[in-house]
């Protein structure tokens, strides 16, 4: 390695200058974690405060950084570097090495994925208006751009996102389909919830569901389903024994009325508003449901039992279309 002792000192004020992170070179004692900076002739023995498995990450990521230094002076640029840490490549040193090179102020935060039905180019620029001096967006590709947003305790990440989406249409007239990931405790961990806004995105397409912003926690009965094989998704639609149900899935009127229904948390008038559907045609089509499967979705126990059906069906059906 071609860090001298003098190099890592350089380093180490470097991360301190841009993390707050203190390095010592002399022990202090009390709840502290050693950190090995550097190999052979130029290593130095370094501490920092506390215990745990928080310490010892911070740790891990401080001698990566200061043995690889050299390395790391030849980093994309911005926007590369970005992407790269939200596609989850170079793990969390990579995400770390972007926090600190770009002095980012960093705490809970949780990732979006944003794609819009036109005018890119547009919808970055109105998207950049909206965001807070911390947060930080990326074009990903042709089709979409990836948003990070530092949670400030004044709106959810599910407001945050209808407030993209209302910008977008109310300013630019495009309509939106945007993912949101789960919160992530620091931004070494974002690639998580920029894959789960990702996988939010994808669901929604496939499930054809109403709305326009999507939360990944709405699927996770989804991801779970979706890692089983075929053949155990096939026992389970035959172990609940409800009939004709493919007649419900096969009318499109009639499945659109009954996800509506349910992603209303089964208020009729909600659900009518969000069909432009009178109250009474509402109603008809969900006795038509229970005639047709026995299932009344108006019921709690019946409506998680359609979900659950529901979804087996999509997955089954995706099964059959891949190659």
């Amino acid at each position: 390695m071609a860090n001298t002792q003098t190099q890592i000192r350089r380093i180490l004020r470097d991360i301190r200058e841009k993390t707050g992170i203190h390095v010592r070179l002399t022990p202090a004692g009390g709840e502290e974690t050693h950190v090995l900076l550097g190999t052979g002739a130029a290593a130095l023995d370094g501490y920092i405060d506390g215990t745990g498995a928080a310490a010892e990450r911070t740790a891990r990521l401080l001698e990566y950084l200061v043995e690889n230094a050299d390395a790391h002076a030849l980093l994309p640029d911005r926007e590369e570097h970005l992407k790269a840490v939200l596609l989850g490549e170079g793990g969390e040193w990579y995400a770390f090495r972007f926090a600190t090179k770009y002095a980012l102020q960093d705490g809970a935060c949780f990732a979006l994925d944003v794609v819009p039905d036109r005018l890119l180019a547009q919808t970055c620029e109105l998207v950049r208006g909206c965001l807070a001096e911390n947060d930080l967006f990326v074009k990903m590709d042709r089709t979409r751009l990836a948003v990070v947003h530092f949670s400030d305790g004044e709106q959810s990440a599910y407001e945050f996102g209808q407030f993209l989406w209302q910008s977008l249409y109310e300013e630019l007239g495009i309509r939106a389909s945007i993912g949101i990931g789960c919160d992530a405790p620091s931004f070494t961990e974002i690639a998580q919830s920029y894959s789960q806004a990702v996988t939010a995105v994808r669901m929604s397409e496939m499930f054809r569901d109403a709305g326009e912003v999507h939360s990944y926690r709405e699927y996770l009965l989804v991801r779970m389903l979706e890692d089983v094989p075929r053949s155990r998704l096939e026992e389970y639609v035959m172990q609940f024994r409800v009939g004709n149900m493919d007649d419900v899935f096969a009318d499109e009127e009639i499945a659109e009325t009954a996800e509506t229904f349910l992603e209303s948390s089964l208020n009729v008038s909600e659900a009518s508003r969000k069909l432009f559907m009178h109250r009474n045609t509402l109603m008809y089509r969900l006795d038509k449901i229970e005639r047709i499967t026995g299932l009344n979705i108006r019921k709690f126990s019946d409506a998680v039992t359609f979900r659950i059906l529901s979804v087996l069906h999509h997955l089954l059906r995706q099964e059959r279309r891949d190659p």
